[in-house]
């Protein structure tokens, strides 16, 4: 992201104090009692190196007063501390290489053993997520024994696009990062104070940093220990197919990345073309350039690169499991947030991001972020409202429909219907068909 004197989107994703003793948790509830209420354990995005479940923008205050819900926030190791694994071949060690997803899945057993204490009901959790937060809630519904501690699903915006590297493949980064740090092996980094490891990671982003991609020098690791399968397929699989899933994506996701930087402002055709054939091979690469920029007139080299990045890392991959749900008769509901902020000069529109805070409906927290400045109040207001209780009746039933709200449909293979939540909110057919079909004739994978 273009950061000229701080954060010019989010206005910062948590502040210092830090420390590598990070593993606790929230609880709102709206009474200590026996009232068995369904529980919301929400798990927040960051790219894999930033945010925190106790940030003021993730508070559960407003889901636990206005839902009669028990709201979970919790924090997991990031970065370095949680996403990069020392194997050496023993037993110990194999169980290490997604220490994110084992910190989340000790969040969940407490729940589960715990909850009851609290108000809420350990057989009705629901677990959501943004970003980072929903693939880490489509990978433990993947996990053998986190997908029997929930049975509903959130997933906003699921970074479902990325390429989840094997234990082998992700030893070039291992090592890159070692070599960031100075040092030669796992046993010299150990001796590293904690600070010393999250400054390394400059380097790693260094290195990993690829034009037109969006930057991600942490992944998490398909290790067939806690990770069996990428986390766009698990829940298609075993009982995680049971679970019930709502999920769905900004308009413009990319834009949260890309859109303020004066580089990428200055792409030019050849470049972005030369983009879309590491996607689609060379010979339709000039065809798929032409495609984008028909459906947005005037578009420059740079919207085009914006949307085929939307397409290929949030939108398709989330169509794509939509649909196989819908194919195998399982539950799925799907959205696409299209609300634009006016915020400089409306260039964001409608980026990743900007449905969290319709969502949580507490623009008040949201006070220091530029993404949100210049909204309407009232429009807002009555956006946050619909999305806010949507999630709130999810949550409790399973369904997402409430009465301040058009009928929002299941996701079907005959209507493929997809809640259109903007200044308007309406139920649309098929809302991603156009990017559905483009990238249905794929030539060649990233």
């Amino acid at each position: 992201m273009y950061i000229d004197g701080g954060d010019p989107v989010l206005g910062g994703h948590g502040s210092p104090p830090f420390d590598d003793d990070c593993l606790t948790l929230n609880v709102w509830t709206p009474a200590v009692d026996d009232a068995r209420r369904p529980v919301l354990v929400w798990i927040h995005g960051g790219g894999f190196v930033s945010g925190s479940g106790s940030l003021p923008i993730y508070s559960g205050e407003t889901f636990a007063r206005d839902g009669d819900l028990v709201v979970v926030t919790l924090n997991y190791r990031l970065g370095p501390l949680g996403y990069l694994s020392f194997d050496d071949g023993t037993a110990a060690e194999a169980q290490s290489a997604n220490l994110w997803l084992t910190d989340q899945l000790t969040a969940l057993r407490w729940v589960r053993d715990n909850i009851a204490h609290f108000g809420g009901d350990p057989d009705t959790v629901t677990v959501a997520g943004q970003s980072g937060g929903a693939l880490s809630t489509a990978a433990l519904a993947g996990h053998p024994e986190a997908q029997k501690m929930f049975r509903r699903a959130i997933l906003q915006s699921p970074p479902f696009g990325l390429h989840i590297p094997t234990r082998d493949e992700y030893r070039e980064r291992i090592d890159a990062y070692l070599e960031s740090a100075g040092v030669k092996d796992v046993d010299e980094l150990r001796h590293l104070p904690w600070p010393r490891l999250l400054e390394a990671a400059g380097g790693l982003y260094a290195r990993t940093v690829r034009w037109g991609f969006w930057p991600t020098p942490f992944l998490p690791v398909q290790d067939d220990v806690t990770l069996f399968r990428h986390p766009a397929e698990t829940l298609l699989h075993g009982a995680a197919a049971e679970v019930d899933v709502l999920i769905g994506w900004t308009r413009e996701e990319a834009n949260f990345n890309f859109a303020l930087d004066p580089a990428y402002a200055k792409s030019t055709r050849a470049q972005v073309v030369g983009r879309i054939a590491e996607r689609f091979g060379d010979r339709t690469a000039a065809d798929v350039y032409d495609e984008y920029a028909r459906t947005r007139p005037g578009a420059r080299p740079v919207d085009v690169l914006m949307d085929l990045i939307s397409d290929e890392l949030f939108r398709v991959p989330c169509v794509q499991l939509a649909e196989a749900r819908a194919a195998s008769g399982r539950p799925v509901w799907a959205f696409q947030f299209d609300f634009p902020t006016p915020a400089h000069g409306g260039r964001l529109a409608a980026a990743h991001c900007l449905e969290l805070p319709f969502v949580f409906d507490n623009f008040d927290s949201w006070s220091h972020a530029p993404l949100v400045e210049g909204i309407d109040p009232v429009v807002g207001d009555g956006l946050a409202k619909s999305m806010h209780q949507a999630w709130i009746a999810f949550a409790r039933t399973g369904d997402p429909n409430h009465p301040g709200m058009p009928t929002w449909g299941r996701y079907l293979e005959g209507d493929r219907t997809t809640m259109r939540f903007d200044s308007v909110t309406l139920p649309v057919n098929d809302l991603a068909g156009h990017a559905r079909r483009l990238h249905g004739r794929r030539v060649s994978a990233s």
